[in-house]
């Protein structure tokens, strides 16, 4: 990940330039909430939505890779929630694969349509839809070749236990149905509703797109935050509806949770369990309060809390960055891409 982070700082310099830099921050805590929201899959796992594809429609697919990465870190360090160790697996997955390909997704149906089509908004679900997928089969593989790639003398795995005729068919099972259908749904929703109320919003990644509803074009020229601002506040009312998918997210056990009979294992992988205390300082690990106490209380403080972070992250990336390119003379430009 460390080239495509590299890559991905220098391809949003007008992002940061910009007066667009608060939805750099809105859209990690978007991002951040809606992988809070839990959805059960059958058989007794759960998976969840990103958001990356709609954050790449909006600002281009790269500010997409920082600002998924940072939801991603903050889950990691503050919440226990898809590991350390695990980030930059994560990170490829979610924050490069899923945006870039669902972008060019979108990019590829949506193209010779109006800014107000609603071919767009349908070429933007399905984009979510294709990005998430794509994703998700990249988890299946990179779980499924472990124990192939680690192993003792006998063979028995010593990190992930499971095998691609496992894991491919569980992703891919819990993506292609329910997880697919709800990034679906988020995407072209959110993409309808920017078009219809606040259409400048749409234009920060499209500025050439030609716009055919003249009154739309004339009701809103300025982004407005309101909608932002409060969909956030809903997004974090209904984050509770988490804790009522049973189950975990598929390869997500603990040793003791890990079901060894399952996978035909005597005894916990070593591996797995070295490592999987390896981070024990999350703050309110699991989105809760370390007692277990008042569940619904800490998923609600967990997403306040996860929402100021991402802020407060992307506050001094932002301030550093600009301070950067000033000391190498570089001038604030009006933004004209947010995609260049």
């Amino acid at each position: 990940m460390i080239p495509i982070w590299y890559t991905a700082a220098k391809r949003v310099k007008k992002v940061v330039k910009s007066r667009y830099v608060p939805l750099l921050a809105i859209g990690a805590a978007f991002s951040f909430l809606v992988m809070m929201l839990n959805v059960p899959i059958p058989g007794g796992t759960t998976a969840h939505a990103v958001g990356g594809v709609l954050i790449a429609i909006i600002l281009g697919p790269w500010a997409a890779v920082i600002a998924v990465t940072i939801a991603l870190l903050v889950q990691a360090l503050f919440f226990g929630d898809g590991g350390v160790l695990a980030f930059g697996a994560n990170c490829f997955n979610m924050a490069f694969v899923m945006p870039l390909v669902g972008y060019t997704v979108y990019r590829l149906l949506a193209q010779n349509s109006s800014l107000t089509a609603g071919r767009r908004a349908v070429a933007a679900g399905i984009g979510g839809y294709v990005g998430l997928n794509v994703a998700a089969i990249c988890a299946a593989i990179e779980f499924g070749i472990q124990p192939a790639l680690f192993h003792t003398a006998n063979g028995t795995p010593l990190y992930a236990p499971f095998h691609l005729s496992q894991t491919i068919p569980a992703m891919a099972l819990a993506h292609l149905t329910i997880a697919g259908l709800s990034e679906f749904l988020i995407t072209m929703g959110v993409v309808l509703y920017l078009q219809r109320v606040n259409l400048p919003v749409m234009r920060i990644n499209a500025p050439n797109v030609p716009v055919t509803d003249a009154e739309l074009a004339k009701r809103s020229r300025t982004p407005g935050w309101v909608w932002a601002l409060v969909g956030l506040a809903v997004m974090i009312a209904l984050t509770p509806l988490g804790l009522l998918a049973p189950g975990g997210a598929f390869g997500e056990d603990t040793p003791a949770g890990l079901d060894l009979h399952k996978y035909g294992l005597q005894n916990v992988p070593l591996g797995l369990e070295k490592w999987s205390g390896f981070w024990s300082h999350a703050v309110l690990g699991g989105y809760g309060f370390h007692s277990g106490d008042h569940p619904v209380i800490g998923y609600l403080v967990s997403a306040v809390v996860g929402i100021l972070i991402i802020g407060g992250i992307i506050s001094v990336i932002v301030l550093i960055a600009r301070l950067f390119l000033r000391s190498h003379g570089d001038k604030h430009e009006p933004l004209t891409t947010a995609a260049s």
